[in-house]
């Protein structure tokens, strides 16, 4: 009664990480930019891997635009791109120049916040390879639909 029994990797099984995408995302060499979306903030990260282990060289997450005097949302579309702004920011002070977007399992939407974090990051400075299909529009970066849906409510 020798059965042979294929056992996953917990975090496949647990639905947490894809393993061909980490790979191919490891196999470039580059550092990756991690971004995360939490219930209440935006997280980004410029990860190295060594030898198999990951080691985070600059984080970020947008609670810290509250130090600077942001009084909206951690996680709107705004808020998502100058954290970006700010891990660029870091991560040129510590010499990273360019990195590959890591967004783990998001669904890649057109216009979602993962991709605003994406353009602060570029207009930091890093070079990341994107396309600018999915980047969402400027009135949206600036919060200009906030402003206008606040007039329709408050008027």
């Amino acid at each position: 009664m020798n059965s042979k029994h294929l056992s996953h990797f917990r975090r496949r099984v647990e639905g947490k990480t894809n393993y061909k995408k980490r790979l191919n995302l490891l196999i470039s060499g580059k550092p990756r930019m991690v971004v995360r979306r939490s219930n209440t903030k935006m997280i980004a990260q410029i990860v190295i891997s060594v030898h198999g282990q990951d080691k985070t060289v600059v984080a970020v997450d947008s609670s810290s635009l509250a130090k600077h005097g942001w009084k909206g949302s951690f996680k709107n579309i705004p808020a998502a791109y100058l954290t970006g702004l700010q891990l660029a920011v870091l991560a040129k002070s510590n010499n990273i120049d360019n990195a590959i977007l890591d967004i783990g399992l998001l669904t890649p939407t057109k216009g979602a916040t993962i991709f605003a974090v994406l353009k602060g990051a570029v207009d930091g400075g890093l070079e990341i390879p994107h396309s600018s299909d999915n980047i969402p529009s400027d009135d949206r970066i600036t919060g200009a639909h906030i402003d206008a849906f606040k007039k329709n409510i408050y008027c």
